[in-house]
């Protein structure tokens, strides 16, 4: 190493002895510590000459560029950590299962969102399929074609992508947060209702939303107040009130649903297109309770409304009762 430096002229021994060995002084041996020192911090030996030889060298812009190349080394071997952390978590037991993993890692990552999709769908043929690599691509995807895929994809790998995806719920990017809940809501495990029992209490509203629809469908009580909320609010009503309507196939549930509609109507700042979809929603609620919110409400003073529940009764009224006549209503 002194050789080199010498040869380079980086530090020059003050003197050598009769043998022929190089001396050093004491100044000498400070430069060598100061040359160690720059290479500690990735300088190149051109760099450290530079350092220590040119009075005018400032040290600012090459310690940016220094932290600029440390950082690319640093995400450079991080995704390569994980590409090999994702090929260990399938236990690959020759070398053929690696390269298989390599190019389905490779076409998760492609540009070709058809090469995404065909990925995402060779778990289909027996392909192991890293989890974590399918919840990054997921989270992350725009292609609604491809985003489906990756969830039927995760929806067979059961719940071992679970809690990665519970950790996208609290992603600080909305669509994250979407996607993770569409994602939870297509595994049907009760860990995943868990989670999206979890999920009605989140502050993003559009969570709640998917979370308590995907809970009405599996016939979760606790997604009615929100189910009620969607109606009321106009996004996806038609889906809410749907669900709604799975619940009240249980008695107690129909007569909180009915109790949560007939609430909610009663609310003076509920506007007339609300009050509107709120009544509608009583249509698929059975029940002598939903009959008689109905009835009242035939009477209300908003005619739209009014109208509404009137033709819903005579709806029920030929449904339930075939042999009565009518309303002329």
């Amino acid at each position: 190493m002194l050789r080199h430096y010498d040869s380079l002229g980086l530090v020059r021994p003050t003197g050598r002895s009769r043998a022929g060995y190089r001396e050093y002084s004491s100044e000498d041996v400070r430069r060598i510590f100061h040359i160690e020192s720059l290479r500690s911090l990735g300088l190149s030996l051109g760099e450290v000459r530079r350092a220590l030889d040119d009075p005018d060298f400032t040290p600012s812009e090459l310690v940016d560029n220094l932290i600029r190349q440390t950082r690319e080394r640093i995400a450079a071997e991080t995704e390569l950590l994980t590409r090999l952390r994702r090929i260990d978590a399938v236990e690959p037991a020759g070398w053929e299962d690696v390269l298989q993993v390599v190019a389905l890692l490779q076409a998760l990552g492609s540009k070709s969102a058809g090469k995404r999709q065909r990925a995402a769908l060779s778990s289909a043929e027996g392909v192991a399929v890293p989890v974590e690599a399918l919840v990054e691509a997921a989270l992350g995807e725009t292609d609604p074609n491809v985003a489906g895929a990756l969830r039927w994809a995760l929806a067979q790998s059961g719940d071992d992508g679970l809690a990665l995806l519970a950790e996208g719920l609290g992603s600080p990017a909305a669509e994250v947060r979407r996607r993770a809940v569409q994602s939870i809501a297509e595994i049907p495990n009760g860990e995943a209702t868990a989670l999206l029992q979890d999920a009605l209490a989140n502050p993003d509203i559009a969570v709640r939303r998917y979370a308590a629809l995907a809970l009405g469908a599996r016939g979760v009580a606790d997604a009615i107040p929100t189910l009620i909320d969607i109606v009321a609010e106009g996004t996806n009503d038609v889906d809410a009130a749907d669900a709604l309507s799975v619940l009240a196939s249980r008695p107690a549930s129909a007569d909180q649903i009915t109790a949560g509609l007939v609430d909610r109507l009663a609310h003076g700042s509920v506007e007339s297109p609300a009050r509107r979809r709120l009544t509608q929603a009583l249509a698929e609620i059975p029940g002598t309770a939903a009959s008689r919110a109905l009835a009242d409400l035939s009477h209300d003073e908003d005619r739209a409304v009014a109208l509404t529940a009137t033709y819903i009764l005579g709806i029920r009224d030929a449904r339930y009762c075939p042999s009565r006549p009518r309303s002329a209503t």
